[in-house]
């Protein structure tokens, strides 16, 4: 499997792959991933495009993202060590790199030509598995054991679903999985309208990558179903400005105080 070959919003995997490796080589890096720096050398794509029009911002989103979810599972596995993580939508994401504590299940979905292609770079193994479907396509939830808590993250992932596959989605949790939790990161109508007009493309991916779903007030999600609670939802830049210069904390402020994107935090079914 190609990178070429892959579907055209299937493409954008390689914007936070990207995000991720240039934080990983800078000398004060807010994130450590030698993975993301592999597979950027060895995947064959030329990002010279992304390089020179992608904002500072907007790379720094796609580690902030990571840095979040890294320090929620972190916490999580402090209570519950061997907790099943489903990572929806995984591309080529390498969380599990960087968090495994060598109890947890894992397990990395996405689309029969994104699996083909992660194979290329990361292996399987007895505790982490890939599962080579549509997360629309819910009958996967069946392969995810259900006899210990169930963490979902899906980064970069739900904005590019129209909301009521979403919906659905989440209602095939909530009726497949006892107890769970979601993370997610969320934009709003001015960040879907940001990304739309600039990320897909100054990036140089297809115009059929839009952003579609954009919830402009989380706690919407919760008059879905009663199953549904929303734990928790923060800027993206929240707790993160600590340590960056001047002009890098005034895209984050600006960012933050637009709304453009934020971390959701929503817990499915019974208590975890």
């Amino acid at each position: 499997m190609q990178v070429a070959d892959l579907g055209s919003v299937q493409k954008t995997l390689l914007l936070p792959l990207w995000g991720r490796a240039v934080e990983a080589q800078k000398q004060n890096p807010m994130l450590v991933d030698e993975a993301a720096v592999r597979i950027v050398r060895d995947v064959g794509y030329d990002f010279s495009t992304i390089t020179a029009s992608m904002s500072f911002v907007t790379q720094l989103a796609w580690v902030v993202r990571c840095v979040h979810t890294d320090r929620t599972l972190r916490t999580l596995l402090s209570q519950y060590p061997e907790v099943t993580v489903v990572n929806l939508g995984c591309g080529l994401d390498t969380t599990f790199e960087r968090v495994d504590n060598g109890r947890l299940q894992w397990f990395d979905l996405d689309l029969p030509d994104v699996i083909a292609l992660r194979r290329t770079f990361i292996r399987e193994s007895e505790r982490r598995r890939f599962l080579s479907a549509s997360l629309l396509n819910t009958n996967w939830l069946e392969c995810v054991e259900h006899d210990r808590p169930v963490f979902f993250v899906a980064l970069g992932v739900l904005y590019y679903i129209p909301e009521h596959h979403v919906k659905s989605l989440l209602t095939a949790i909530a009726d497949t999985v006892p107890s769970s939790l979601l993370l997610f990161d969320a934009c709003s109508q001015t960040g879907l309208q940001i990304a739309n007009k600039r990320v897909i493309r100054d990036s140089g991916m297809s115009e059929d990558a839009k952003l579609v779903w954009a919830p402009e007030d989380p706690r919407e999600i919760e008059r879905w179903d009663k199953r549904i609670v929303l734990l928790e939802s923060y800027p993206l830049f929240r707790g993160v400005k600590r340590g960056r210069s001047i002009k890098q904390k005034w895209g984050m402020f600006l960012s933050d105080t637009l709304g453009v994107m934020s971390m959701v935090h929503l817990r499915i079914g019974a208590n975890v």
